[in-house]
């Protein structure tokens, strides 16, 4: 399950990692109260951050919710420093309307939520992130000079400059591996003191919060050497809710695929695709054995969907009922 930024941010405090404060707003009645209780903590500069379950949303489009052509504003991130009064403009113009970026396709998400948040002065960006690597299976802590420039770009042109670490679940995350990616990274001094208590009590928020990724891009050095995480990425191992009974309500289903939430009343393992023969399968595994031969046929799955080994006459029909309810499905199998 994807969270927004802001909702990862409040958990991360909760385990000591540093993050940009702020608050979240859903109507803009409420935007001068924020950033007076902001104010009130002695923050003095603003960055309006749209919240969306996409990356790339500082260099996004917006579009006007009502009409699809009219271009609203560019960027869904801006810095306005203290200039309250352009940075509410600015907030009004991108809530409730259609924010277009490289992540989003062009259908782009309608922006329901920004983030009012406090303005940090930073000398450097750095990368962070953490995900169990399944070839070998454990977790892996990657962390890159590079931030604030999406990792697939950085591991695709210069892989050197990603470093990684491997946790053995035997004996878990160890000092001298912290030690080890401050190392990597250049950091020296109270930085790199900072920095080990800021990987080691992120790395225990990951694996206690039964998250299947955890990115932070970027980790910033502020201008008084402290490690901050300027943004955040959480998604949550939907397998562990039973765990985290309060994790539900972080759950925002104006971001999730109407289909996939269909699929989800009807207890159906669905996934949409971009392909357009539709699949429906008994089994996860024949399914994805079956995707594998349309793809070996030249043709592009537009879905997986595992009805499960007991599944009865209604199973099936709700099944079928989703799939043509997807406009790109053009065939089917099953």
């Amino acid at each position: 399950m994807k969270i927004h930024e802001y909702q990862a941010k409040s958990l991360l405090k909760k385990y000591g990692v540093p993050v940009q404060d702020g608050h979240a707003i859903q109507d803009m009645e409420f935007f001068d109260s924020a950033v007076e209780d902001l104010k009130s903590k002695g923050i003095k500069q603003f960055v309006i951050k749209s919240q969306i379950h996409a990356g790339g949303r500082g260099k996004g489009l917006v579009f006007s919710k009502d009409n699809r052509d009219e271009l609203v504003v560019e960027g869904g991130v801006k810095f306005f420093g203290d200039k309250i009064e352009n940075a509410k403009e600015f907030a009004g113009k991108i809530l409730g309307n259609i924010l277009v970026t490289h992540q989003t396709g062009a259908e782009g998400k309608e922006v329901k939520t920004i983030f009012i948040s406090e303005g940090i002065d930073y000398a450097k960006e750095l990368y962070l992130g953490i995900l169990l690597d399944r070839n070998v299976s454990k977790n892996v802590i990657m962390a890159s000079t590079e931030g604030g420039v999406e990792i697939e770009k950085v591991a695709e042109e210069t892989p050197e400059k990603i470093i990684k670490v491997w946790i053995d679940p035997s004996v878990g995350f160890l000092s001298y591996q912290a030690r080890e990616l401050a190392y990597g990274l250049g950091l020296e001094g109270d930085v790199q003191k900072d920095f080990i208590k800021f990987i080691t009590n992120l790395y225990k928020a990951y694996e206690e919060l039964d998250a299947s990724m955890i990115e932070v891009n970027p980790m910033v050095i502020t201008n008084d050497n402290k490690v901050l995480a300027l943004d955040a990425k959480v998604t949550l191992d939907d397998n562990a809710m039973f765990r985290h009974k309060d994790f539900p309500e972080l759950k925002d289903e104006n971001e999730e695929d109407p289909l996939e939430l269909e699929a989800a009343k009807y207890n159906l393992n669905y996934i949409k695709l971009d392909g357009n023969v539709g699949c429906m399968v008994n089994g996860a595994g024949l399914a994805m054995g079956t995707m594998d031969l349309i793809k070996l046929a030249g043709g592009s799955p537009a879905n997986f969907l595992d009805v499960g080994g007991t599944a009865t006459p209604d199973t099936v029909e709700n099944g079928f009922k989703l799939i043509l309810s997807d406009r790109n499905v053009k065939s089917n199998t099953h």
